[in-house]
């Protein structure tokens, strides 16, 4: 059912009459009365009680249900198109996003600032979990983007923020603190720190330990980095972790070394579904992550 053509039968109800009506809504009274013809077809119900040449217009019982629904059907598209238009403008809105612990302070933080102040009235609500959680939480629709590492399944999109090597940290009386870099190769024997599985880049960091040719030993997984630094720093092990973040701790007790990998890197990445179609909202933070780190 075409709603313009309900608009045209409360147009010729409120005007009393087809040529008023016509007039009214810039159509030829024969197109206007074929119009409300066909609607009562489609409809099997006569509407309009014509009566005699001149005689007003009357809505027939049938009629008076088909108006009353019109009238309401109309009020709710007219609704619809101004929570739309609110939505495009992002006047109102939610925006869902996924946060990795792990770097979201240096990496989101600039970025979330500057869209709630160039758009207040959007809510912003978190999940704070590891990537590769993320990742099932866009499969489930509880965040319409999130932070990961370049994903290496084909269901989503991403875009890289950034491109970092990794950093050895190693308690102060380690026999290896005096190297000027370390291999993966050379960690073999070090009792391993590394982050929950429910993040990425442990996930990586032991695939490359495999591909070097060992095993992590006496791992302990950790959910906080500072945590991990502080096991480090009493000498419980070695901890990998992105040179980015490493700039922003400073642990007394641990050095840090640069890994020696041009494959294991910390690639960040805001990531989506690629079978979804993106909220304005979630449009314009992109905007905003692009402006930053893309190029």
């Amino acid at each position: 059912m075409d709603l313009r053509v309900l608009r045209y039968l409360m147009g010729v109800v409120e005007s009393g009459g087809f040529g008023k009506a016509a007039k009214r809504l810039h159509l030829s009274q024969p197109a206007l009365s074929k119009a409300i013809r066909n609607l009562e077809e489609e409809l099997e119900v006569t509407l309009l009680d014509r009566g005699k040449r001149g005689s007003s217009i009357r809505l027939t019982p049938a009629g008076e249900v088909v108006y009353r629904h019109a009238a309401g059907l109309l009020e709710a598209r007219q609704r619809m198109m101004q929570e739309l238009q609110m939505l495009n403008q992002l006047e109102c809105g939610v925006l869902r996003i996924g946060l990795s612990p792990l770097g979201s302070g240096v990496l989101f933080a600039p970025i979330i600032a500057r869209f709630r102040a160039a758009w207040p009235k959007v809510e912003i609500e978190l999940l704070e979990q590891g990537g590769a959680a993320q990742e099932e939480a866009l499969r489930n629709n509880k965040v319409e983007l999130a932070m990961s590492m370049v994903p290496e399944n084909e269901e989503f999109d991403w875009l890289q923020m950034r491109d970092d090597p990794m950093m050895v940290a190693l308690p102060t009386n380690h026999p290896l603190v005096n190297q000027p870099s370390l291999t993966l190769g050379e960690l073999n024997e070090c009792p391993l720190i590394t982050f929950e599985d429910t993040y990425s880049l442990g996930k990586l960091i032991y695939r490359h330990c495999i591909e070097a040719g060992f095993a992590p030993h006496n791992v302990m997984r950790v959910s906080q980095i500072e945590f991990g630094m502080a096991l480090v720093a009493s000498g419980a092990g070695v901890l990998l972790l992105p040179q980015l973040i490493a700039e922003q701790l400073t642990t007394a007790g641990v050095v840090l070394k640069p890994l020696a990998s041009s494959t294991l890197r910390w690639r960040p990445s805001v990531i989506w579904r690629k079978d979804t179609t993106l909220s304005f909202a979630a449009m314009a933070l992109m905007q905003l992550i692009r402006e930053r780190y893309a190029g």
